[in-house]
């Protein structure tokens, strides 16, 4: 039960990321300056942060699927952790300006 509160919360904010109204939601934007703010793509960006809120909520959908498989449960989150490394490359990158 809590893991589809869970799910529903991040594909709430995947919603808040594409219409643009979650900005405030993202960690280090919020604070950043107005000079630093210049710098980001902030259309990307939502993009980025809107996928990896889906992919979250998929993840967090699974898990009560895996259950007690420790392997499974290893496999996921490595899986996990993987993309969310790439998505933190991406948003250093394609998401700023040039």
């Amino acid at each position: 039960m809590i893991s589809i509160v869970l799910a529903i919360v991040f594909l709430f904010f995947a919603v808040l990321f594409l219409i643009g109204k979650g900005d405030k939601l993202i960690a280090g934007y919020n604070t950043a300056s107005e000079e630093e703010k210049k710098k980001v793509n902030i259309k990307r960006l939502r993009i980025l942060m809107a996928i990896l809120s889906v992919i979250t909520a998929a993840f967090v959908s699974i898990l009560p699927i895996i259950g007690d498989n420790t392997q499974g449960q290893m496999g996921a989150t490595v899986v996990f952790i993987a993309v969310t490394v790439a998505f933190i490359i991406l948003a250093n990158t394609w998401a700023k300006k040039k």
